[in-house]
């Protein structure tokens, strides 16, 4: 389990590379992984509801895993965080 000072340190890290490599506001490829016919796909995506998120849906080659793409717009650096930081509340999802 990561320690919440070396959680705040990644996503202080995280927020610099992303305001220093995008243009705000732009597009936004979020990716998680989750284990095959998890239900948590649906609470995943309901992180995005209030956005005009793209979805796209790839099984592992031996089924045990699915990834989830959510392409969406996104008005800061700071936002892309947050929805991170949402995501990483939902046991058995893994952020990339």
């Amino acid at each position: 389990m990561i320690s919440e000072q070396n959680q705040e340190e990644f996503y202080s890290r995280f927020l610099k590379k992303l305001e220093s490599s995008q243009k705000w506001p732009g597009e936004f490829m979020f990716k998680f992984i989750l284990k095959e016919n998890s239900k948590k796909i649906t609470q995943l995506k309901k992180i995005f509801t209030k956005k005009s998120a793209v979805y796209s849906k790839k099984n592992s080659s031996e089924n045990r895993f699915q990834s989830l793409s959510v392409k969406v717009k996104m008005e800061s650096a700071e936002e892309v965080v947050e929805f991170y930081k949402k995501a990483s509340k939902l046991e058995g999802v893994i952020s990339l």
